[in-house]
């Protein structure tokens, strides 16, 4: 933390904090004005992993856990209000971004795993879009009412899968496989 340029851990500190708050604070009048409201706060981790786990630096820490904490804040104030607040983690995604990064698309993502083996268990972004549908759609959706979720134990709830007609659990896979020094190894987990 003493070698971090302080401006900018504290504008990337502001920005990942400041926009749910802001949000939250002009969307949730209109959300509470009938039962059945829901707001999903997305992360990186889920509460289990990040309470286990040192989060890359201290401000990328702070800053992925502070949404997790917000959304079981949320969930209490919201409760009486008939809504419910949770937080949601994809798997390992992959976005435009990271896809640029390795030099693949879509279509040829799995060459990735040339530089990165573990890529094998990433997921698209539309596989935590479905989380977010189903979840918008459970009629008893307040179970989940303040709890940390990921896309991948939402689909084996749920059913739905990823473009592939898999189910990527990059969390658990995570745990399992990659910390566990073991080789890469989708099989179980996809």
């Amino acid at each position: 933390m003493w070698e971090v340029d302080l401006d900018r851990g504290l504008r990337l500190l502001r920005s990942a904090i400041e926009t749910h708050l802001i949000t939250s604070h002009f969307a949730l009048p209109l959300l509470i004005q009938k039962p059945g409201g829901f707001v999903v706060e997305l992360t990186d981790g889920t509460a289990d992993y990040n309470n286990q786990h040192y989060r890359q630096a201290l401000i990328y820490d702070v800053a992925k856990n502070a949404i997790i904490r917000m959304a079981w804040a949320l969930a209490q104030e919201l409760q009486p209000h008939g809504c419910t607040a949770v937080c949601l983690t994809p798997g390992w995604l992959r976005s435009e971004m990271m896809l640029d990064s390795f030099g693949v698309s879509e279509a040829n993502w799995q060459d990735a795993a040339v530089k990165e083996p573990h890529f094998i268990v990433s997921e698209t972004p539309h596989f935590v879009g479905r989380a977010v549908a189903h979840l918008a759609v459970d009629p008893e959706v307040a179970r989940w009412n303040g709890q940390s979720l990921s896309s991948g134990q939402l689909a084996k709830v749920y059913g739905f899968t990823d473009l592939d007609g898999s189910q990527p659990d990059a969390w658990r896979y995570i745990q399992e496989v990659t910390e566990m020094g073991k080789p890469a190894d989708a099989t179980g987990y996809r």
